[in-house]
């Protein structure tokens, strides 16, 4: 279990349902709001992000395209998930490295985060 994944959500409810689901794989770290995205990620570590779109107060997109740009955080995969419709060319357009349309199945919360950490 030395795997970290990082969620960024404001829903509380979202990030209790994804730290429970999770927590028997990874540790499981969150946040609910992205005002310090960089010092969280450079302390925290994490091996992967799960980063809601509309997330106060830069937001996803925002918060995924400062990652990328930083050398030191630029590499761990980042994955935007929110009920946007346009989720798939957000993602894209932030090159963040996929993304989970927001509802989602447990089983695919699963195999998406594995997708990147194993």
């Amino acid at each position: 279990m030395d795997k970290c994944v990082l969620i960024f959500d404001d829903d509380t409810e979202i990030l209790y349902l994804c730290s429970a689901i999770l927590k028997n794989t990874y540790k499981v770290v969150t946040r609910s709001r992205c005002d310090n995205v960089p010092e969280d990620v450079e302390a925290i570590k994490p091996d992967i992000i799960l980063m809601d779109l509309w997330i106060p107060s830069i937001g996803g997109a925002k918060a995924t395209e400062l990652l990328k740009q930083i050398p030191t955080t630029a590499n761990i995969p980042i994955l935007l998930f929110s009920a946007n419709a346009d989720i798939k060319e957000i993602a894209v357009s932030v090159n963040a490295d996929g993304y989970l349309e927001k509802p989602f199945d447990i089983k695919k919360l699963k195999e998406t985060i594995e997708q990147y950490v194993l």
